[in-house]
This record gives structure tokens, sequence and C-alpha cells, in this order.
């Protein structure tokens, strides 16, 4: 249960549970229906640009979106966007534009910048219809979170989340006679019961954040379509307890990173599949070596020994990424409590980036 004095973190943590199915509601109504969403047709290639929380879901994408549709997928920084020497412009590439407010100032001069530069089709996900970037693309698909007064984002993030689901779905849709999606449609159904064991964990959750306040070195890896809940996690322990935190690709860390780990340190890894043999030998190796605190999220293996566990059993690599989402929310949250810190007003953070220099 949420503490009686609840923040807006705390509120909007708890309210997805009831977005999502209005999500589905208006873009599927049943999980039998065509998804409702306007697609330009032949798309082979994908673009998606966006900042903060936004281009960690435009990262969960990439992996989902070539997994589910088999159509190539990028996703770039807005702030390299705008650095960038050429963009790229193949024929049948459809650009993705993701911001909660409609209003984020890099993103929006990076959709000036393919307009500018391409004649390519543009499609923005945000939580605010009638932005300015709902005005200025060709194509919109709203996230119905409604208004988020916390900094960090969290329903707005599972939305977005949510949106690339079903866009990716309804590119299939686009593509296939019969289309393969009725499964997927199913499993999207029960992810409000899902959220909701997510949220029953608070005491587990609470348990772990006692430890992790006190710890100076807090590392988590995933592998995959994980690594973007990993940044995710670590920018919303970032915004709301000011921890240094890092996030890395296990594989990766074991390159030079590791030596982090001379300090006490505890390495959080999250998973939505079966953990494969060389990160279950690289986790024992860097147990073995550095002897830090190891946490698991998400799908466990009995050849790891960690001190802490966390998960939900789910049906589907999609389902289980909503659970570690709302767990690791949660998490960011329970360390902020013990810390002491205000989430809903973070030191030097604004919900909204307008100003035109960034």
């Amino acid at each position: 249960m949420f503490l009686k004095k609840k923040t807006n973190m705390e509120l909007e943590i708890a309210e997805q549970t009831n977005i999502i199915p209005q999500i589905l509601t208006n873009y599927i109504g049943s999980n039998s229906g065509e998804i409702n969403i306007n697609l330009p047709q032949n798309i082979h290639k994908i673009v998606i640009v966006a900042s903060g929380s936004s281009y960690h879901c435009a990262r969960f994408a990439v992996d989902l979106v070539e997994k589910i549709s088999k159509i190539e997928t990028r996703a770039i920084y807005s702030s390299e966007f705008l650095l960038k020497n050429l963009i790229p412009h193949d024929e049948n590439t459809l650009y993705v534009f993701i911001t909660q407010s409609g209003e984020t100032s890099d993103t929006l001069k990076s959709l000036e910048r393919v307009k500018r530069e391409t004649n390519l089709p543009t499609l923005c996900i945000t939580n605010k219809e009638n932005s300015t970037i709902w005005d200025a693309c060709d194509y919109q698909v709203a996230c119905y979170a409604g208004i988020e007064n916390g900094i960090a984002a969290t329903k707005s993030f599972t939305s977005q989340m949510l949106c690339l689901i079903l866009i990716s779905l309804k590119l299939i849709e686009n593509i296939e006679t019969e289309p393969s999606t009725k499964s997927y449609k199913d499993s999207l159904f029960n992810l409000p019961l899902i959220i909701e064991k997510a949220l029953g964990k608070r005491k587990e959750i609470r348990h772990l954040a006692k430890h992790l306040a006190k710890e100076k070195v807090i590392v988590i890896t995933a592998d995959g379509i994980s690594y973007s809940l990993a940044k995710e996690g670590a920018l919303k322990i970032k915004e709301t307890s000011y921890k240094n935190i890092s996030a890395s690709i296990l594989g990766e860390f074991m390159h030079g990173h590791v030596a982090v780990l001379n300090n006490k340190a505890t390495l959080i890894y999250i998973s939505v599949d079966k953990i494969s043999e060389r990160s279950i030998n690289n986790l024992n190796k860097i147990k073995q070596d550095y002897k830090p605190t190891l946490v698991i999220i998400g799908n466990g293996d009995e050849k790891i020994n960690s001190k802490y566990h966390i998960d939900i059993e789910s049906e589907n690599e999609i389902q289980q990424l909503f659970a570690n989402v709302v767990i690791l929310q949660q998490l960011a949250l329970e360390i902020a409590i013990i810390l002491k810190r205000n989430v809903d007003s973070p030191k030097g953070l604004h919900k909204v980036v307008v100003d035109k220099t960034i």
C-alpha cells in the first residue's frame, strides 16, 4: 500500500493500472479488433528521435519493432540528431518523435530539420494533443496518460511504451493479409493485472531500497531489450535521489567498466527473458572476482546466487517489461523517501524543456 501522504509520483505510479486499459480501449476496443492507428504504407525503416525517458522508450522500441514487425529501426537522441552531418533520408523511412509534453525543444528542432531536409513522413507520440509537435507532424498518436505533475516520468513512460507496441503491431496488420497479432493483443489486455502484481511487491522493494539508499556505487546492467529499462531505472533513481548510478549492457560492462566494482557496490541485473549462459557466466565471474551485492529484477536463474530477487510471473517479454518498469519506478520512489528527497520537486529539474538553447 502507498503511504497516507501521497506524492504525485506515488499517485501516478498507481494510475498506470487505469491508463493502460484506456489506451487499449481507444486504439483497439477488444483484443480481436483491428488497431485504430493511422500509419503510412510501405515503411521499410523507422528512425525514432527523443530525449530523456522518451529516448529510453525509443531504445526499447528498436528491439521490439525489429522483432515483431521485422522493420529496421534506429533510435537517436534529439540533441545528437541536431549535431549529425547527415541524417537518415532513405525512401520509405518513417520518422517518429516522442515527447511527453509535445514541446521538448531539441526534439522539436529535430522535427524541423527532417521537414527541412527530407520529404519523409513524420509521426509523433505525445501526451499532449494540439501541442506544437502534434500540429507539425503528419501522423499523431496520443498517450492518454493525463496530466503528469511528477517530475520523474512514470505513467507517461509506460503509456509511450504501450503506444510503441501498438504501432509495431499495426505495422504487421498493414503488411499481412491475416495478421499474426492476436496473441500479443491478448497479453496486452492482461497488463493491468501484471502492474497490480508489481505494485503488490512494495514490501520487497522497500527492503531492497533500504540497502541501496546506503550504497555509494550502484550499477544497473542488462542485455538486449532490457538495456532501455536499465537506463530508465538509473535515470529515475538519479532524478529522485541524486545518487551517482550508472547503466550498462552487461557484456560491455565487462570491458573495463567492471573496475568500478573494486569499491563496495551493488550490481543490479534486469531480465525479461531466460538469462543466457553467457550472462550467467559473466554475473558469476563478477560475483566471484568483486563480491558486489547482486540483485536480479525479472527472470532469474538457479545458477545465479543473488541476495535480492524481485520478479512477477509473466506470459511473455512484453508483460515482463511492464512488470520490471513498475518495480524500478517504485524502487526509485522508495530510495528517495528513505533519503527524505522531494520527489515531486527535485533540485534543478523542470518538467518541460522549452529553452531554445537546449
